[in-house]
């Protein structure tokens, strides 16, 4: 990986392939999780974390110019996911196909499994914000640069958010969506 943040842009900038790698490595996995829960698709998200890396390639001339690499690539991916939303004419997350990774066996599935119908009850807004804090690690004004919206309110839907999911953790399971 490049040593400095400077040394990746330039590399990016450059187009050269060991910067996008060790931007991949860094960033890639957490882009992913993201999308999967933004996309509810792990195929669908794949294609948006490609869309992301080949926007990358096109603009690398400009990336230079980017103050906050982190949440350029989330506001990248949520701009992807919201593309491919709409393409497939679904101005809605689609909560009936959401397949978040989960564990398959053991005893932690069956709390993975409720944890994923719970959240596939939440507001689009609220699990965009659970997404980009939870699994890409970005902080609440990251997450505020992403979504174009303040601090205090990333925080609000995320308190909120956070609040649905444990009442629906207390309940008795309902079953799929």
């Amino acid at each position: 990986m490049p040593a400095t943040p400077d040394d990746l842009f330039e590399g990016l900038a450059a187009g050269r392939e060991e910067a996008f790698a060790a931007l991949y490595d860094a960033y890639g996995a957490r882009l992913f999780a993201a999308a999967c829960v933004m996309l509810g698709s792990r195929e669908e998200a794949e294609d948006a974390v490609q869309d992301v890396f080949v926007g990358l390639v096109r603009a690398r001339e400009r990336l230079r110019h980017i103050e906050n690499l982190k949440a350029y690539l989330f506001a990248s991916l949520r701009y992807a996911a919201i593309h491919r939303m709409r393409r497939a004419k679904a101005l809605q997350f689609d909560t009936a196909e959401v397949a978040m990774p989960a564990a398959d066996a053991g005893p932690d599935a069956e709390i993975s499994r409720r944890l994923d119908r719970a959240l596939r009850r939440l507001p689009r807004e609220q699990r965009e914000v659970i997404a980009l804090h939870v699994d890409a690690g970005l902080t609440f004004a990251e997450v505020a640069a992403v979504l174009d919206l303040s601090a205090n309110t990333a925080a609000s839907r995320y308190r909120y958010a956070m609040e649905k999911l444990r009442e629906a953790m207390k309940e008795p399971d309902r079953g799929p969506v």
